[in-house]
């Protein structure tokens, strides 16, 4: 082999060991940063269901049906502390029908959750108002489970407690 062949084949390998070395680099920094975006997007997610979630709760406060119905998924179901099932025709129904009246539909201690494309919502709830003209007052726990869509987060699911005891 003579010395421009030998040179020749150690340029090559330079070239080789330099581009094995980029290419390393750059995983190494699409992996770093791959992690911000995620955090970024699901911080994001985070504050997009929280917002729907209130948008849906002062919906439900105002009976307005017409905002509610796109928020929720058309399989929707809530399970509330006494076992009682609804689904999103009902849920429209009862709000059309104003037979509760609500003073208060507020929710506290509110974390938003995100995995992938399902988020949770958990809340304290507090409600206040009057039902077919009877007064009621209650604080509750609920989880509401929002999917993403290709149409955007869709509110499909809902487990609420019994209604907590009063305290002093």
């Amino acid at each position: 082999m003579g010395l421009d062949e030998e040179i020749t084949v150690k340029q090559r390998k330079t070239e080789k060991r330099f581009l094995a070395g980029l290419l390393a680099l750059a995983a190494t920094l699409a992996a770093m940063f791959s992690g911000v975006r995620a955090a970024a997007s699901r911080a994001d997610d985070e504050s997009t269901v929280a917002a729907l979630d209130a948008q849906y709760q002062e919906a439900v406060k105002k009976n307005d049906p017409a905002t509610m119905a796109p928020i929720l998924a058309d399989d929707f179901v809530l399970v509330s502390g006494n076992g009682r099932k609804q689904t999103k025709t009902d849920l429209l129904k009862e709000s059309s029908s104003g037979e509760y009246t609500y003073e208060h539909q507020e929710d506290t201690d509110r974390s938003v959750r995100v995995w992938d494309d399902t988020a949770v919502v958990t809340a304290l709830l507090w409600a206040k108002g009057t039902h077919q003209g009877t007064s009621f007052e209650y604080k509750l726990w609920f989880s509401d489970v929002y999917v993403r869509t290709p149409a955007g987060w869709r509110y499909v699911f809902a487990q609420a407690s019994r209604p907590l005891e009063a305290t002093p």
